[in-house]
């Protein structure tokens, strides 16, 4: 079999592990090509050389962010109906998504599992795709604004200290919500924009949650996306327009992978929707924090991913 690793060396466990792209070249060798690589341009470029030759598995290492970009940059050089078998290895500060499906640990001895398998299993899995206008076009997994967008600013302006400073971050947001806390406020106060799914504006001009995903845990156990992966094209998404006091004490209900509720929630699989903002507003696709006047989100091409 041909093995291909393109591992971002600009993903967090690359910076602070600065020999772990030496060990994975190491357990890579004679087995596998690795691509290191820094910019999008430079991925583009090494997934137009892997179609042109063939593969039969991609293994992608780095962070959310890294799965995503590798995946859109595979789906642009292959065309969404020919992609490889892939693999997602953690190199990042979370990678909640490889979490998702099973791959946890240390990327080198996950590595060479999957060369020591004899067979490798893979499971069809869903995508989210996402559209900034008619040209920006990208493919992942996790997509929220409101107050996903904020939590990640602070998230990052914290130093994106992985899971135990995400677990501080919500646990200082849940206590304040009780009283109406200022760092509470400022997370959870509903965002101005406008939703439309299939066709269907939702009444609310302000939401404070909105997420879809195909992944049912987003990190440190919330399961806000419940229903996420039930079906291969229509991701699930949720959408509360509740104010801080009513949606903090609610967060139980999403550690359980149950259903926020609430008047004027969403809380369906749906086929595509339309979040406005005006003039522009954050929204996050795989911990990459982004802006944009319109976004489109629908189902993404089913990818074929190896479990262990």
């Amino acid at each position: 079999m041909r093995f291909d690793v393109i591992a971002n060396i600009t993903a967090r466990l690359y910076r602070r592990r600065p020999s772990l792209l030496d060990e994975v070249r190491r357990v890579s060798a004679g087995v596998a090509e690795v691509h290191p690589t820094s910019r999008v341009d430079e991925l583009d470029a090494v997934c137009a050389r892997i179609a042109a030759r063939g593969t039969d598995l991609v293994i992608l290492s780095g962070g959310d962010g890294s799965f995503m970009a590798g995946v859109t940059a595979l789906a642009r050089a292959f065309g969404e109906a020919s992609l490889p078998r892939l693999a997602l290895l953690p190199g990042g500060t979370v990678a909640t998504v490889a979490r998702n499906f099973g791959m946890q640990g240390d990327p080198t001895r996950l590595l060479a599992r999957i060369f020591a398998a004899r067979t490798l299993a893979s499971r069809r899995r869903a995508t989210l795709r996402v559209r900034e206008g008619a040209a920006n076009e990208r493919i992942g997994f996790i997509f929220g604004t409101g107050l996903v967008a904020r939590f990640f600013d602070l998230y990052y302006a914290d130093g994106a200290r992985g899971y135990g400073g995400a677990a501080r971050i919500a646990g200082r947001i849940f206590v304040e919500s009780f009283v109406d806390g200022p760092y509470a406020q400022q997370v959870l106060t509903p965002m101005p924009c406008t939703i439309e799914v299939d066709g269907r504006r939702l009444a609310s001009d302000r939401w404070s949650l909105v997420c879809a995903s195909v992944v049912r845990d987003l990190g440190i156990g919330m399961r806000v996306n419940y229903r996420a992966g039930e079906d291969l094209h229509r991701p699930h998404l949720v959408a509360s327009p509740l104010p801080p006091r009513s949606l903090g004490p609610r967060a139980p209900l999403v550690l359980l992978g149950k259903s926020i509720g609430g008047a004027g929630s969403f809380d369906d699989l749906a086929r595509s929707f339309v979040v406005r903002f005006s003039p522009e507003g954050p929204y996050v696709l795989d911990g990459d924090v982004l802006r944009a006047s319109e976004v489109t989100v629908s189902a993404g091409p089913p990818i074929d991913v190896v479990t262990l």
